[in-house]
């Protein structure tokens, strides 16, 4: 075995090891969720439990299944909506930011840069989307406030704009007879499939994670997203186990498993987002690296 090939195995061994350390804690997390309560209760978490139970998907499922379903919904309207605009907006303002005839082009990504440094407040912040144009209540609130623009985002696509699209392809387009519209979406769009991927893969997992626009704008349960019903969810099981003086309700939650429920909770949440992943993976590394080459 030659120099290069040991090199090449060690390497392969770390990323091994470093994909194992992370992979072991979700299993971990999915075998607890499968587990009997009263086995946790006996020997803690284990790759081999004693015994396996269904009984936290049963509490979570098929005791309240409309308000799981329904949080479902909300998440998955709002991860979608919210990725599309947000990745066409991020765009749109990226696009003209890497076109060196654009007027007072520092100006304006200066600008950009200047929020990842500096922001409002909360209190302002509340009260722009709260008061002035009253958010409060509407599924709008999951969508806008704070995700809807990321200036990291625009910065990176901003960057691969520059360093991948040929400004002599847009001269050609523009002699061709082509506008500015027609270069975006025929010339410009198709050639940046990566760092659209890399971008949408980081708006998707902002919004699928999201709950403290919920905590924030809403107080009708029929728009809560999943991230924040399931912390409802493992808030109330805590006060209730810890300050319950009541016999019937210390009686529920005698009987309610509330270890296994955490873990079946945690992979409910993360669950649609990891099957999604491989769907990016194939342009995540590429748009990221290329769109962080220059500031």
């Amino acid at each position: 075995m030659n120099k290069k090939e040991k090199e090449s195995w060690v390497i392969h061994l770390f990323f091994g090891i470093t994909s194992l350390l992370m992979i072991l804690p979700l299993l971990l997390v999915l075998i607890a969720s499968l587990t009997d309560e009263q086995s946790i209760l006996a020997n803690g978490y284990s790759f081999f439990p004693e015994k396996f139970s269904l009984d936290a998907y049963h509490y979570l499922f098929i005791l309240d299944p409309g308000v799981i379903f329904r949080s479902y919904g909300v998440t998955i309207i709002v991860t979608v909506v919210g990725t599309i605009v947000s990745l066409l907006l991020t765009a749109m303002l990226a696009y003209p930011l890497s076109r060196t005839t654009l007027p007072f082009r520092n100006a304006f990504a200066f600008f950009v840069f200047f929020t990842l440094l500096f922001n409002g407040g909360l209190v302002s912040w509340y009260l722009v989307y709260a008061r002035f144009i009253d958010l409060r209540d509407t599924v709008w609130a999951l969508i806008i406030p704070g995700l809807l623009l990321n200036g990291f985002n625009v910065l990176i696509m901003r960057t691969f704009f520059t360093t991948t699209i040929p400004p002599t392809m847009i001269e050609a387009a523009h002699i061709d007879g082509a506008g500015e519209a027609r270069i975006f979406a025929q010339f410009v769009v198709p050639l940046s499939k990566p760092v659209f991927a890399t971008i949408g893969l980081f708006n998707t997992i902002a919004y699928w994670n999201d709950w403290y626009n919920s905590l924030v704008f809403l107080s009708r349960a029929k728009f809560f997203s999943l991230q924040y019903m399931l912390n409802m969810s493992l808030l109330n099981i805590q006060f209730l186990s810890q300050n319950s003086q009541n016999t019937n309700a210390a009686s529920l939650m005698q009987s309610t498993p509330q270890e296994t429920m955490r873990m079946a909770m945690a992979i409910i949440g993360i669950g649609p987002i990891l099957l999604a992943y491989p769907f990016f993976q194939k342009y995540f590394v590429k748009g990221l690296t290329i769109g962080a080459i220059k500031g």
